[in-house]
């Protein structure tokens, strides 16, 4: 019997790599472009422009993604009456049940406790009086959290 030799591996020989390309300004931008909107961040911003059409001051979306486990947003805002308070949860509720075709999962307060909260899941809004937002300072609580710019349009 003859033995079989085990086949040659052919020797890769080593490329010398191309010099790397100078990057466009447009591929600069590029890799450094935000990421889509998730729907959880429409959501919130959604709901900032509802609060921003009835009046809403001082409107912060706080980017809790990372963060906290049982939501990914809070809007912060704040309202000078209770019927104003009123108007503000009213415009958010029926703005998320046009757009999203869903309802808050819970809602506690009142204007006349001069806190509001809708809890949408992945969004938590809090509607507050001066005085109560003042008191409570909860954008304090979650002062390590990024804000997500919100810019109110102007009629």
């Amino acid at each position: 019997m003859t033995e079989s030799k085990p086949a040659k591996k052919k020797k890769s020989v080593a490329k010398p790599k191309a010099a790397a390309k100078p990057k466009s300004a447009a591929q600069k931008t590029k890799a450094i472009a935000k990421p889509p909107m998730d729907d959880a961040e429409r959501l919130a911003r959604a709901c900032a422009g509802a609060a921003s059409d009835k009046k809403a001051e001082d409107i912060q979306i706080i980017d809790l993604r990372g963060i906290s486990d049982f939501t990914d947003f809070f809007i912060v805002c704040s309202g000078t009456s209770d019927p104003q308070l009123k108007a503000i949860a009213g415009g958010i509720r029926t703005k998320v049940r046009e757009e999203f075709g869903t309802g808050a999962l819970s809602e506690d307060g009142a204007p006349t406790s001069r806190w509001v909260v809708i809890d949408f899941a992945q969004v938590i809004v809090h509607v507050f009086h001066h005085e109560a937002r003042s008191f409570y300072m909860l954008e304090d609580l979650w002062g390590d959290a990024p804000r997500i710019p919100f810019e109110a349009e102007e009629d």
